[in-house]
């Protein structure tokens, strides 16, 4: 255990060196191929002095490389919202900007103050470049962030740091033609990159998985799925999957407030002893009451069990609705305001809203469904049976126009089925009138 502490702590070692030399806007151009940094950092001697082999060091590098590449992606997403919001900005000003942050070199030499060739979508756009490029590098210095390395008790190690033989797993060790057996408990072997978490009293390794793509010839219908915070998914013929989904997340609010509140009068008399010399009551209280390791493993049981209801009810709707394509609105991500309720705050951070696309994205891709995001704009107060604007209350939607009445998620679904179809016509017309 000991040894694996020393490989994962010098593993986010040079995870945090690649961070330092390359998350800047001078690297923004030449993050791929993640190799040529590799053999950078290799001579500038770090590995040497570390003493980490190269199956330890070349997964550390390619994953912070990974990192860095996330960081920025999700920089742009962020500007790009900021610039779709923009009101002072013409639709030319907007195919530059978008056009620069798609081209990694460009959008690094604008950073930079470097020349650059213009790029051919925005040559001949009536624009001010050098407006728009200070606009590009404000809201990059305003929003920018460097990544961090995560928990120092994981590291990876790739395929030829590993072998198998007599029931046990043996890694590579700091000494040359020496391995390290690790006892396993079953007989699964891998041939690719393993990731390997250390636990408190034993080693996890996470095996990735090929799954197999599977076709449907009877899944041939268009499902529209509004996916919501009470009911998981309700579609736009009414049908609703993980309806509990809500309640799950609530009662697990509720039983870290009540624990967190119990906990805090804890700390409060821990402080108290610790401020009247009672050193006995403080240890006890330290040693029995302020651990996190019972709290911590309530709450990924908890999680564990919410995964599994959210996997479950996504296999359900697949076997019932028989999907070819489904069509799902993209996640807001910009305008979001705190809410002043401890309890509300909780819910939203506890809701699965981004497990639930991941997992559908991954599911659709292996049962051969198309996934279609579109805008949400206009699937949200608009009214699904006359298109005016609607009230959304706590008891549901309402329109005071057609006096249409529905719960909010279906009233959604109905919108977003309706406003793909409307799109689809749109491109239909175009395609015969060319």
């Amino acid at each position: 255990m000991t040894f694996l502490r020393g490989i994962a702590l010098d593993y986010n070692k040079i995870k945090n060196y690649t961070f330092t030399r390359y998350s800047g806007i001078k690297s923004l151009g030449r993050l791929t191929p993640a190799f040529d940094i590799m053999s950078e950092v290799r001579r500038s001697g770090i590995r040497t002095q570390l003493g980490l082999p190269s199956a330890y060091f070349d997964p550390a590098i390619v994953e912070a490389v990974a990192d860095i590449k996330s960081t920025w992606g999700m920089l742009k997403n962020r500007i790009g919202a900021l610039i779709a919001a923009n009101e002072n900005l013409s639709d030319e000003d907007r195919i530059y900007l978008r056009t620069v942050l798609k081209l990694d070199k460009i959008y690094a030499a604008v950073l930079c103050h470097k020349n650059y060739e213009m790029p051919k979508k925005a040559a001949g756009l009536d624009i001010d470049v050098e407006r728009l490029n200070n606009l590009l590098r404000r809201l990059t210095r305003k929003h920018m962030t460097r990544p961090k390395t995560g928990s120092k008790d994981c590291f990876s190690i790739a395929p030829s740091g590993y072998a198998y033989r007599d029931g046990a797993i043996f890694i590579t060790s700091r000494t040359a033609g020496q391995r390290i057996p690790l006892p396993l408990k079953d007989d699964r072997i891998c041939d690719r990159q393993i990731r390997i978490c250390i636990k408190k009293d034993y080693v996890a390794l996470a095996l990735p998985l090929e799954a197999k793509v599977r076709t449907h010839k009877d899944y041939d219908n268009t499902v529209y799925a509004h996916i919501g915070y009470q009911d998981m998914i309700t579609l736009s013929n009414g049908h609703v999957y993980g309806q509990s989904l809500g309640d799950m997340t609530s009662s697990e609010t509720q039983w870290l407030m009540d624990k967190n509140k119990g906990r805090a009068k804890m700390r409060a008399v821990y402080q108290k002893s610790i401020a009247s010399g009672d050193k006995e009551r403080a240890d006890s209280i330290e040693t029995n009451n302020l651990g996190t390791e019972k709290y911590d493993r309530h709450k990924e049981k908890e999680r564990a069990k919410t995964q599994t209801f959210i996997n479950t009810e996504i296999n359900r709707m697949f076997a019932v609705e028989k999907p070819k394509r489904i069509v799902i609105t993209k996640p807001v991500t910009i305008n979001k305001t705190k809410v002043a309720s401890k309890s509300a705050n909780r819910n939203m951070t506890r809701n699965f809203s981004g497990y639930i696309r991941e997992r559908l994205a991954y599911k659709c891709r292996i049962h051969s469904i198309e996934l279609v995001e579109i805008n949400s704009k206009g699937t949200g107060r608009i009214c699904s049976c006359c298109g005016a604007e609607g009230k959304r209350q706590p008891d549901g939607f309402w329109c005071p126009v057609c006096g249409y009445k529905t719960t909010i998620s279906l009233n959604g679904a109905r919108n977003i089925e309706n406003k793909y179809n409307s799109s689809k016509n749109v491109r239909t017309k175009k395609k015969f009138s060319q």
